[in-house]
């Protein structure tokens, strides 16, 4: 897997949990017992024909209209599932890992990430979790950081 051999090659430092499978950010951040503001959850968009990696917190949804604003693009939709399943083939579909350049995109984490010193994310399954601190996450992602997403109730 692309994501653990990135890892160990740049010693990264975090700390791998096992839990049973889970779907969405929201359901491993209820069986990883943290708030949903922790864990960090990838959507893959289609701006203007490229596709970018947003990394957000699991409670909290794409606004759209300000993203567009914040990469200066005309149109932006989600990628489509069929698309997803080549761009991550070593990955369970809905498990990807928030790293776009392991993917050949750039990541945009959402700024509300920062608030906590630590982050939780899947591992490329539904059962493996891992757990970093942000600044770690920082490091290794080189994300661009943007403000883009909207707490959901």
């Amino acid at each position: 897997m692309k994501l653990f051999d990135y890892l160990d090659k740049v010693s990264a430092d975090y700390e791998l949990t096992r839990h049973d499978p889970t779907f969405t950010a929201q359901q491993m951040a209820a069986e990883e017992h943290v708030h949903g503001m922790n864990v960090a959850k990838p959507v893959i968009i289609d701006a203007d024909g490229e596709y970018y990696m947003c990394v957000l917190p699991a409670c909290c949804k794409i606004d759209f209209d300000l993203l567009k604003r914040e990469i200066g693009a005309s149109e932006i939709s989600l990628a489509e599932e069929s698309i997803l399943s080549g761009l991550f083939d070593d990955c369970s579909l809905g498990a990807e890992p928030p790293f776009g350049k392991l993917y050949g995109m750039l990541t945009l984490m959402d700024r509300s990430l920062l608030a906590g010193d630590h982050i939780l994310f899947q591992a490329g399954t539904h059962e493996d979790c891992i757990h970093m601190s942000t600044e770690e996450f920082k490091r290794l992602a080189d994300p661009r950081i943007l403000d883009f997403s909207y707490h959901i109730v």
